[in-house]
């Protein structure tokens, strides 16, 4: 399932995230949570972005991808407008395994929020109690909170600088989740690595069970180039055709930050310079609009 798709809607949430509703019907009709696909703003620029589905509708045929701006793909991306194409494939990666474990706990940090959000149904819908701890920086990058409301039994709020909900990060109201009796049966997190970390470590002392959804790079996301593998308890894994959810008590994680950190000083520059040439574009539209 790889051609052009067209954008139906474009939302800026913040200053740097967008969420965007592409006509997909076969991806909407077959992807389950969890999964991902692959996208690249045409078929010249060589670049494959992998984007976990947020949401998906299946009587329109579309699918929610939200994603920041961080490199130079992202910002290209974010150009795009409704009724332009893009390339776009999937459903890839395994599905979340769903079942009624009983109590899960869904945490999501960031970004994380947004692939978090049908895990969260898929729980609610097999029978589960669903408690949501939503976390970020600040008030502004807490994404899909309405949906997030909706979804779930409990919605906890953190932010690191205390803009919405409570002043903390994630793992503190996960660690009193925990000291709880009974605990929770599966805790499920997805964000940036070391906020994953981080939970993994929050809960292993406690026995609970807990997944993590990892965003390694990704070029051909089929498990051909290599680029996306981790270790997970001492075995190489690809997370594009093994995961891209892995038992988070035995991710190296130490292992995995090292080489996401590999393109860091790239995605900066680009992400400087897309900056710049916006904020210049935008004072050329408003000295335009000044002058009419």
């Amino acid at each position: 399932m790889h051609s052009q798709h067209k954008v139906i809607s474009k939302r800026r949430l913040s200053d740097e995230v967008y969420k965007m509703v592409i006509e997909a019907p076969l991806v909407a009709r077959e992807r389950k949570a969890g999964q991902f696909v692959i996208v690249q703003y045409d078929e010249d620029y060589a670049e494959r972005i992998p984007l976990t589905i947020a949401d998906a509708d299946l009587e329109a045929g579309t699918v929610t991808l939200v994603f920041q701006t961080v490199g130079a793909s992202t910002h290209k991306l974010a150009t795009k407008e409704p009724g332009d194409g893009i390339v776009l494939l999937g459903p890839l990666g395994n599905p979340t395994h769903i079942e009624k474990f009983g109590w899960a706990v869904c945490v999501g940090g960031g970004i994380g929020l947004a692939p978090l959000h049908p895990i969260v149904k898929a729980l609610k819908a097999a029978g589960n109690r669903v408690t949501v701890i939503s976390g970020a920086r600040t008030k502004d990058l807490l994404v899909m909170q309405e949906e997030m409301s909706a979804a779930a039994d409990e919605n906890i709020l953190v932010t690191d600088d205390g803009s919405a909900g409570r002043k903390a990060l994630v793992t503190e109201p996960l660690k009193e989740l925990c000291t709880l009796s009974p605990s929770p049966d599966i805790v499920v997190a997805i964000g940036p690595p070391i906020m994953m970390k981080f939970c993994a470590e929050t809960t292993r002392p406690f026995g609970v069970k807990t997944l993590a959804s990892l965003n390694t790079i990704m070029i051909d996301g089929t498990g051909m180039c290599g680029g996306c593998r981790v270790s997970v308890g001492g075995e190489t894994k690809f997370v594009c055709v093994d995961g891209p959810e892995f038992d988070a008590h035995q991710v190296d994680w130490a292992q995995m930050m090292t080489r996401l950190g590999a393109y860091k000083a790239i995605e900066k520059a680009h992400h400087d310079k897309c900056h710049m040439e916006m904020e210049i574009q935008e004072k050329i539209d408003a000295e335009k609009e000044g002058a009419k």
